[in-house]
C-alpha cells in the first residue's frame, strides 16, 4: 500500500470509528473539542481542552492549549518533563530565568520540543497558536517570579 493510500485508509477508519474514551481506545475529533478558559496557570486569554487523562492527577495526560496572538509566558519550570507539539501558529521558546525574546527559538506548526524537569524556560506566540502537551501528572507550572503567576494576580 502506498503512503497516500495508507493515509486515506487511516483517515477513513478514524472517521468511521466509534467515538469512545476508555483505557483501550480514544478518538477525539475537532468537533468533540470543548475549549474552556484556562488553565489558571496561564495568562488570561488562554483556552484549553483535556483530550485524555487528568493533568492534576498521577498518570499520563494529553492537553491542548490555544494561546492568542502575542501571549507571553514568563520564566517558569515544571516538576516533570514537558513535551509539546505545535499544531498551528508559532511558539517561541527560550531557556533561562529572564524573559528575552532574542534568546527564543521559533517553533512553527509541526515542531516538537521537550523541556526537562526543572529547566527554566519561557515562551511567547505569534499568531493564534495551538499546542498539544503530553506528559505525566500531576502537572504543575512554577513561575520563577511569583508576581508573574496569573494565579497571584487579581
Amino acid at each position: 500500500m502506498t503512503p497516500r493510500l495508507l493515509t486515506a485508509a487511516l483517515a477513513l477508519a478514524l472517521a468511521s470509528a466509534d467515538h469512545r474514551d476508555d483505557k483501550d481506545h480514544v478518538v477525539v475529533t475537532p468537533h468533540d473539542l470543548k475549549w474552556q478558559d484556562g488553565p489558571a496557570s496561564l495568562p488570561k486569554g488562554a483556552k484549553s481542552v483535556v483530550l485524555e487523562g487528568d493533568p492534576t492527577k498521577a498518570g499520563e495526560f494529553v492537553l491542548r492549549v490555544k494561546l492568542p496572538d502575542g501571549m507571553r509566558i514568563m520564566p517558569h519550570t515544571h516538576p516533570k518533563d514537558e513535551r509539546v507539539t505545535v499544531l498551528s501558529g508559532t511558539l517561541y521558546l527560550g531557556m533561562g530565568d529572564t524573559f528575552d525574546e532574542k534568546k527564543a527559538v521559533a517553533m512553527p506548526a509541526g515542531s516538537y520540543g521537550r523541556t526537562g524537569a526543572g529547566m527554566k524556560h519561557f515562551g511567547f506566540v505569534k499568531g493564534e497558536t495551538v499546542l498539544q502537551l503530553h506528559g505525566t501528572g500531576p502537572w504543575a507550572v512554577v513561575y520563577l517570579n511569583p508576581a508573574d503567576d496569573p494565579r497571584n494576580q487579581k
